[in-house]
């Protein structure tokens, strides 16, 4: 096999999809401002019109008991811990409805792998979710492997009880690197590899849009985060289902997993080698939760063209130490400053017209 050149890597990738090694080659040797360059221009390819957009929702975390224990985890506790907790209904319900007064349009809904909580206690919350009005985005895969196995069903009959009960798209969660030997040692009691895809692809087959992640920045190498790429590549384009990649690198603080924490530079590299790799997924978005409002602003100009969203309440990043926040006001002005035009969408990235504060309708695309 003839070895490319980083220039010759470099051409390729400006003219069509890359294998593997050729990847790896760009991702560990080409500079960051060409290696942006590439992922903006793919960027336009894409979605050519200078709009970023952004969402207003809520993350509720339906319980923090969780007996995976995932050594990167600051969130999870044990049932006995103090500051354990389920959510009640009447708890949720307040959540919901302060979401939908502040303009949200859909709940993302995790939390840890709790024994006592089954399949028709999941199943009721998202029907009041949805009664409210609200499109519910829950459960990553490793919840939907533990309910299966917690109720003795398949993974496709659990998704299908989901559904039934209002369901409406599932997020990438738990995906962290979708390489076994990286799991084994930082989650083994979660989901495996073909596990994770095997749920999203369940999920997409059934009708179903989802999201996929990756956080990046523990203990796996270069080639392994190529790797998972890879395997979301894979996955899209057997089934078309995944709206949109959204890589984060992992946060330490109160976890028993000790590693420097990835700067800024990594992750814009990370991000944009993500929009050069997964040319069959419409959307990357930007993680102002874990890099801070000014990165997430630099990444527009990386490959991605989404900001995320307002997350009027997070929990899991939050329990690690960090503690950014941003108001609608803000996320718009980040995106009209870095020269886009804001758009608030929903999960499924359809656009969401909003009521201006001096009670005009503006209409989808206008600049905030």
């Amino acid at each position: 096999m003839t070895v490319k050149s980083l220039k010759e890597v470099i051409a390729a990738a400006e003219e069509g999809r890359l294998v593997f090694q050729d990847a790896l080659l760009l991702y560990e040797k080409a500079d960051l401002l060409t290696l942006g360059q590439i992922a903006q221009r793919m960027r336009f390819q894409k979605n050519p019109e200078p709009v970023v957009t952004y969402a207003v929702d809520r993350n509720i975390n339906y319980t923090n008991i969780c007996v995976s224990g995932c050594s990167f985890c600051a969130f999870c506790r044990q049932k006995e811990d103090h500051d354990a907790y389920v959510l009640d209904r009447p708890t949720l319900e307040r959540k919901c409805r302060e979401t939908l007064e502040l303009g949200g349009t859909h709940i993302l809904y995790q939390g840890g792998m709790n024994l006592d909580l089954d399949l028709q206690w999941h199943e009721s919350r998202i029907r009041m979710m949805r009664d409210l009005g609200l499109h519910v985005h829950g459960f990553s895969p490793p919840e939907i492997v533990f309910m299966a196995e917690n109720a003795g069903l398949a993974i496709d009959e659990v998704i299908q009880k989901l559904i039934t009960a209002g369901l409406g798209s599932i997020p990438g969660g738990g995906a962290e690197i979708l390489v076994d030997r990286v799991r084994e040692k930082v989650s083994p009691k979660k989901a495996s590899t073909s596990q994770w895809l095997e749920v999203m692809r369940t999920a997409h087959n059934l009708g179903l849009k989802t999201t996929a992640t990756m956080m990046f920045g523990h203990i796996e190498t270069a080639g392994e985060r190529i790797q998972h790429l890879f395997a979301i590549r894979k996955l899209q384009d057997e089934t078309g289902g995944f709206t949109a990649f959204i890589p984060w690198p992992y946060q330490p603080g109160g976890t028993t997993l000790t590693t420097r924490a990835a700067g800024g530079t990594t992750y814009l590299r990370m991000l944009a080698m993500s929009r050069v790799v997964l040319d069959n997924i419409e959307h990357i978005q930007s993680s102002w939760v874990t890099q801070g409002h000014h990165i997430g602003q630099v990444a527009l100009h990386f490959g991605a063209d989404d900001l995320g969203s307002t997350m009027i309440e997070e929990n899991v990043v939050a329990s690690a130490g960090v503690h950014n926040t941003i108001s609608r006001s803000e996320i718009i002005r980040l995106i009209e400053t870095a020269g886009f035009v804001a758009l608030q969408r929903d999960t499924l990235y359809r656009p969401v017209e909003r009521k201006a504060e001096d009670g005009r309708r503006r209409s989808v695309g206008s600049n905030g």
